[in-house]
């Protein structure tokens, strides 16, 4: 049984709809214009769904009719739902990289919740950076708030292989380049890797997220694995809506859940599923804006100690998102962690995750495998630090060749992102597999954006050859999806002088996975010389949105929001007036 800790006089949409004035009589009667009577929102909660549906956003293709589900679950539960439309960030189809407008999509998720008359919100993402960026603008805004994780896609498929998102196409990729796959062969690949509405269906980013968001408590037991084309996932976004109408009443906001020891949850849930390098820029810009002090640390720490037992592409090599649900999911897998939780801490359930996960089983121990018999046996992501990343690289050793844990090779330098694609399909590429290729000027400011370019193209004669993986470095990302021995958002990055910027080609670079180094043989008064003759590229903006980025945004390191959107910055926002 729900405690109510608010009355029909003290939610926070009484302020726009209770009174006897003349500005409420202007609210009420706007409301009644489109057909409700007042007794269907005066004395209701209020409750805004944040929806990113677009007609450019496949992973968020059903979000038009989920949106009728949640409001189902809204009424049902005696409050009064409102769709609010917001920005939708394609990871596919917005250029040059959605992380430009993540903290937008920020901005605008916590103004449409303090600038409304609304008592609580549900948040409809999935889709990469649809998820932080909502969950860090509802953390901000301080209503009580529930996810509805838009759920994976169904497997691909073509010619009888399983298809995973991204994952192969990277593969199949190379096997044209190699000239294995004819172009029929490719289309028919185009048609099979994604047949369903819903999110990539390999451990990407979207799933990560989704699975962060379920770990630190913002969405219902078990909601971030259900398939998106399951009839399960229908019943999930109603009832979300049911569930934001009680958490109203019983005022439970995202600063009653979000702690630092939730989020140390959502970085093992990470650890254990083998997460998207991604986590660590998200979940450190989510953490930040609930008041938490996360940082790469804590990632590293929970990597020693926390093996990876989602067995799911691109650190498995067998099964899917789909899989891993039909395997017990998410509730499953916290279950198997459950000595690594911390499991008092509160969810949107008004329970505990100890509570949420309790009986939980997992039906295919070779999808979430026992603690003793681990995919690998650490965490799925490493942070390096040395004299070319002093604040600190990211790595994902769970999905690299082994041999490259400890490696030194030669570097080969790209300062832009067209030279490198243009230099790796020449026959006459001075290049070996055990070559560093290196890609600069792609971090948050220099790219503009960081976007996912870490995931360099193997150069074409070695493809031709067999190599499939080899070493790559850059101060971007990559996607979820992507696999390989790539380092990535070194920091601080090219752009701004970092020591990235003066690496040569033919420097030799040394990498050390279990000592948590990489360094340049390079001397530091040789560096200093560089440094001395450096120059720093061109502004990527002058004007509008991209000018105020560029003031603004943090390096990989501190998340990547602005400045002055962390908690930090200054005094909490107000109620709006209303006169």
């Amino acid at each position: 049984m729900s405690i109510r800790k608010k009355s029909i006089e003290t939610l926070r949409s009484a302020r726009w709809f209770a009174k006897d004035d003349l500005r409420s009589f202007g609210h009420r009667s706007r409301v009644m214009q489109m057909g409700y009577s007042p007794e269907e929102f005066v004395g209701r909660p209020v409750i805004a769904i944040l929806n990113t549906w677009s007609d450019m956003n496949s992973c968020h293709s059903h979000f038009k009719q989920r949106v009728e589900d949640v409001k189902r679950g809204v009424l049902q539960a005696g409050g009064f739902p409102v769709e609010l439309p917001a920005i939708s960030l394609s990871e596919s189809a917005v250029k040059p990289t959605t992380m430009l407008y993540r903290n937008l999509l920020a901005i605008e998720a916590e103004e449409l919740i303090r600038s409304h008359p609304v008592d609580g919100v549900v948040l409809m993402g999935g889709c990469d950076k649809t998820t932080p960026g909502l969950l860090m603008g509802a953390t901000s805004a301080g209503v009580p708030a529930i996810f509805v994780p838009a759920g994976p896609m169904l497997r691909g498929n073509w010619q009888g292989h399983v298809l995973g998102s991204g994952s192969d196409a990277w593969k199949f990729w190379d096997e044209r380049r190699a000239g294995k796959i004819t172009k029929e062969e490719w289309v028919g690949i185009e048609g099979g890797i994604a047949r369903s509405h819903g999110t990539c269906m390999t451990m990407g980013t979207a799933s990560t997220m989704t699975g962060i968001a379920e770990a630190i408590g913002m969405t219902l037991p078990g909601a971030s694995s259900i398939p998106a084309a399951d009839a399960n996932h229908i019943r999930m976004s109603a009832d979300a809506g049911r569930r934001i109408v009680e958490m109203v009443w019983e005022d439970l906001t995202p600063a009653r859940l979000l702690t630092r020891r939730s989020f140390e949850n959502g970085i093992i849930l990470a650890m254990a599923m083998g997460c998207s390098t991604n986590a660590i820029i998200h979940v450190i810009s989510m953490a930040r804006r609930a008041g938490c002090d996360i940082g790469l640390e804590d990632f590293d720490k929970a990597s020693r100690h926390v093996p990876v037992i989602a067995n799911i592409r691109p650190s498995g090599e067998t099964y899917l998102m789909e899989d891993f649900y039909y395997a017990g999911g998410m509730r499953a897998l916290m279950n198997r962690l459950r000595d690594k939780l911390h499991l008092d801490e509160l969810t949107v359930t008004g329970r505990t995750v100890g509570e949420n996960i309790e009986g939980a089983e997992v039906y295919n121990d070779d999808v979430i495998r026992p603690m003793d018999n681990p995919l690998y046996e650490e965490g799925a992501l490493a942070v390096l630090k040395g004299n070319i990343a002093p604040d600190g690289c990211v790595i994902k050793p769970s999905a690299c060749e082994k041999r490259f844990f400890k490696h030194s090779g030669r570097a080969l330098v790209f300062d832009d992102y067209p030279s490198m694609k243009e230099a790796v399909e020449r026959d006459d590429l001075d290049v070996t597999a055990d070559d560093f290729l290196i890609l600069r000027n792609a971090g948050p400011l220099g790219g503009p954006g960081m976007p996912e370019w870490g995931m360099l193209p193997i150069p074409k004669k070695l493809v031709q050859q067999g190599v499939r993986d080899m070493l790559r470095m850059s101060d971007a990302r990559m996607s979820g999806t992507s696999y390989g021995a790539c380092i990535l958002h070194v920091a601080p990055e090219s752009y701004v002088g970092g020591p990235l910027a003066l690496v040569r080609t033919g420097d030799i670079i040394t990498i050390d996975i279990p000592a948590r180094s990489i360094n340049m043989e390079v001397s530091d008064e040789e560096l200093e010389r560089r440094k001395a003759e450096w120059k720093q590229p061109p502004k990527r903006f002058e004007r509008g949105y991209g000018w105020m980025f560029s003031q603004h945004i943090k390096q990989a390191n501190e998340g990547c929001d602005f400045d002055f959107l962390e908690t930090g910055f200054g005094a909490p926002v107000g109620e709006p007036d209303i006169y």
